[in-house]
């Protein structure tokens, strides 16, 4: 336990520490945020890269207190990576298509080291009677499908002060916790998750709004990366029912987020590198709220989400199926009282 808050403490004071230093660098070389179109919700240029303070602060953590495995000095590298991709993208902007190539790459990176889900628990053993259900070479495109997925997902996510750090935040220790629970997590994940709790939490001081430097895409990415591989690494490979959607659960809002926004594209066909003012953190400023508002209620639902990941570790099969129905019921009836699915304005390029 000592560990473990040590785990959390150093790379939350660390982050602390040097964002402003961060921030001097980010106006130095010119990574600002210049607010040019409606989706923008600042008013004023801000700086970038606070993402930096993020990736170094969790990589000392890494390193004090996680034992240097082949997997983890994959996930380390295929995370430098994306961090690299994402710095160079803050100071001046890279094509979808090239940002889209490095995270396959790092992917890769992870999967080639041993990080994959090889396996999931079968959600109908009640009929075909078998826990798991190998995916065998499915392994791969799954995984790769599910990295590069919630890299961007974290990173569609990030348009109010202090959103995506936040749910990262409540993502991070929910999967700590149900690591926990399960006792199939070993002690490098639950310190992994500690660690990226600690880590952006010490940034967030200067992310809330109103925010005084933006974690860019450097964080953005690296944050979702960062999530995948760990959920990957722990609760994707326990024996819990139902397992493969606790961490859809524990990272409920960029998800559902992303995914509505691929449909809504689709619908009215547009391109899925085509920015629109449809996505939830929008909605809820065009009904009124305000960002802190708008923000602290994302905060509550994936709270409750991140609760609903932990109440499917410690439920049975079928208590487990009436949890999930419940949840993508209300998560379809929010979608249609927000209009998430509906087409706004697309006249910029978004950010993948």
């Amino acid at each position: 336990m000592k560990n473990l808050i040590m785990a959390f403490a150093i790379p939350a004071i660390f982050a602390y520490a040097v964002t402003p230093f961060v921030k001097q660098w980010a106006e130095k070389v010119k990574a600002i945020d210049v607010p040019k179109d409606n989706r923008r919700v600042h008013k004023k240029p801000t700086p970038l890269l606070g993402g930096l303070s993020i990736y170094f602060a969790c990589l000392i953590g890494i390193l004090l207190y996680v034992p240097l495995s082949e997997k983890i000095i994959g996930v380390l590298a295929g995370a430098t990576l994306i961090v690299i991709c994402g710095y160079f993208d803050d100071i001046k902007p890279l094509s979808p298509k090239a940002k889209f190539a490095v995270q396959i790459v790092a992917a890769i990176i992870a999967m080639y080291c041993g990080v994959r889900i090889d396996r999931i628990t079968n959600p109908l053993d009640f009929i075909y009677k078998a826990k798991w259900i190998e995916l065998g070479i499915l392994a791969y495109p799954v995984t790769l499908f599910w990295i590069v997925g919630l890299t961007n997902a974290f990173n569609l996510i990030d348009g109010l002060d202090g959103l995506a750090a936040g749910l990262s935040a409540i993502s991070s220790v929910t999967l700590m916790i149900v690591a926990l629970l399960t006792g199939t997590g070993e002690s490098y994940i639950v310190a992994m998750t500690a660690i990226l709790a600690g880590s952006v939490l010490g940034f967030l001081p200067y992310n809330f709004n109103p925010a005084k430097i933006f974690m860019g895409d450097t964080g953005a990415m690296f944050l979702g990366y960062m999530l995948s591989v760990i959920s990957v690494l722990g609760v994707l490979k326990s024996a819990t029912a139902l397992s493969m959607l606790v961490p859809i659960f524990a990272m409920g809002l960029p998800i559902f987020d992303t995914l509505f926004a691929m449909i809504r594209r689709f619908a009215s066909g547009k391109s899925m590198v085509e920015a629109d003012r449809g996505h939830l953190h929008h909605r809820l400023l065009d009904k009124g709220y305000s960002q802190k508002k708008a923000v602290l209620t994302l905060y509550s639902i994936s709270a409750v989400l991140g609760a609903g990941a932990i109440a499917l570790v410690e439920t049975k099969l079928k208590t487990a199926y009436i949890l999930v129905f419940v949840v993508f019921l209300l998560a379809s009836m929010g979608a249609k009282h927000l209009g998430l699915l509906n087409a706004g304005d697309t006249n910029n390029k978004i950010d993948v």
